[in-house]
């Protein structure tokens, strides 16, 4: 994925990369790991060297692997290079980008697009999927034969879950 340019193209994240283009790439890198955890797909982002200054750097934050490329390199040609090397008979690459040049260039390479707006079409569709799974979670749990606060079952749920 092309970090930049979903940044550009989503609303939400427009915004806040005029107050500050980190906190953009961080909800960002938190949105694609909900769409990492829920889809069990592999995420890779890719930022430009442009707005990050310095070598080549590779991150693994939650699930999803986030690359800075290299000072003089785009992320398109480091998605180009990770698209040779990844695509195979069994393993299909999919690049989320909504630059036009880069979608036909990965095509023939025979990888598959997203685009900035089929992506958040789907983030947003698993997170109505998630929402409906958790409210049916919530319906079939045993309900305590002992009456106790909100509060406290949030504490015992936090202590189930080792937190």
């Amino acid at each position: 994925m092309d970090g930049y340019n979903i940044i550009g193209d989503w609303d939400e994240l427009k915004e806040l990369k005029k107050k500050d283009l980190g906190q953009a790439r961080d909800k960002l890198i938190e949105m694609m790991a909900e769409y990492q955890a829920y889809s069990g797909h592999r995420v890779i982002i890719v930022f430009d060297a442009y707005y990050v200054r310095g070598i080549e750097n590779k991150l693994k934050q939650y699930k999803v692997e986030i690359i800075y490329t290299k000072e003089k390199e785009t992320a398109d040609e480091c998605i180009e290079r990770l698209v040779k090397r990844l695509k195979n008979v069994q393993t299909q690459v999919y690049v989320a980008t909504s630059d036009y040049a880069e979608q036909r260039i990965i095509f023939g390479q025979g990888a598959l697009r997203k685009s900035a707006r089929e992506l958040s079409l789907e983030l947003a569709e698993l997170e109505r999927e998630i929402s409906h799974n958790v409210s049916q979670h919530l319906k079939t749990m045993p309900k305590s034969k002992i009456p106790l606060s909100d509060d406290v079952l949030e504490k015992f749920e936090k202590w189930r879950r080792g937190e």
